[in-house]
């Protein structure tokens, strides 16, 4: 394979791997791994190489999200995916679609691992049930009917409000903007009135740094919350930045380093969800 046409397909191994893992240093990982398969004669006799490409990076990816699961039984706190870097942000072309924002992600994490092989390689690849199968090392039927398992979960939460299209570009621009300017005036009134009353504030330290270990509810409490952790870090300004596609915070601390990185879903105009990734390992990145 030669260097441009593995760059064509690099977005198709990285985007697999990481809607399946949720995490882009493994994601990076399993990229690295798939390109040292490509040496040699190993795809002279393949017709479909995006298709082969995508599945060596799934299965890889299947077996690192199996032991993953059984880790994230031990994980400290609530567990949120790591941010990828989208749009002008980005180090790398990332194919963008709704199945890489922080809400379905969050969505995914609930499906079995075989379903959420199924499901993504079928619905964000379009991958034919025997490539599939062979990632599963299970019949095409039965890799059919994971899949239709794992669109009935996705669509439950959708019509929950929990996945599904977000609001409007220019409305998630316009409410963030307002956030910030809230936030940076110290304005809890003004950050009440952009929160859903039965907001939600979850974040995800790992273990590795001070974190709430449970989701915080409730509009008011989250905009104390945020100021008081402000004033604690003494954070500056919030920089908006494209996280899975959508506009998202990123904020740092005096000394420049990076403190977190918030990504929200709206409901009605305010803000109903605020996702929080505080662990300086899924950060690194950024």
């Amino acid at each position: 394979m030669t260097g441009d046409e593995w760059q064509r397909h690099r977005p198709a191994v990285f985007g697999v791997a990481y809607r399946l893992l949720g995490s882009v240093a493994d994601a990076e990982d399993v990229v690295q791994d798939v390109w040292l398969r490509t040496t040699g004669d190993r795809l002279a006799e393949v017709s479909d190489r995006r298709a082969w490409l995508v599945t060596v990076a799934a299965r890889r990816a299947y077996d690192l999200l199996r032991s993953a699961r059984v880790r994230r039984e031990e994980y400290v706190g609530p567990w949120l995916p790591e941010p990828l870097l989208t749009g002008p942000d980005a180090a790398q072309p990332v194919l963008v679609d709704e199945s890489v924002g922080a809400a379905m992600m969050l969505v995914m994490e609930r499906l079995s691992p075989p379903e959420r092989v199924a499901f993504v390689l079928r619905e964000a690849f379009g991958l034919e049930f025997s490539w599939i199968a062979g990632v599963l090392d299970r019949s095409p039927a039965a890799a059919r009917q994971l899949a239709s398992r794992a669109r009935r979960r996705i669509a439950g939460a959708r019509d929950a409000g929990e996945a599904g299209p977000g609001a409007p570009r220019g409305e998630h621009e316009r409410v963030l903007r307002a956030f910030r300017a809230a936030y940076e005036a110290g304005d809890l009134e003004g950050l009440v009135r952009l929160l859903d009353p039965e907001a939600v504030y979850v974040t995800d330290g790992g273990g590795e740094v001070f974190a709430a270990r449970k989701p915080i509810v409730g509009g008011r409490r989250v905009g104390e919350v945020l100021l008081r952790v402000g004033r604690r870090w003494r954070l500056g300004g919030a920089e908006v930045v494209e996280v899975g596609g959508e506009p998202a915070f990123l904020y740092r601390r005096e000394d420049g380093a990076v403190h977190s990185v918030d990504t929200v879903r709206l409901r009605g105009g305010r803000i109903a969800a605020y996702w929080r990734q505080v662990a300086p390992s899924k950060l690194a990145h950024v």
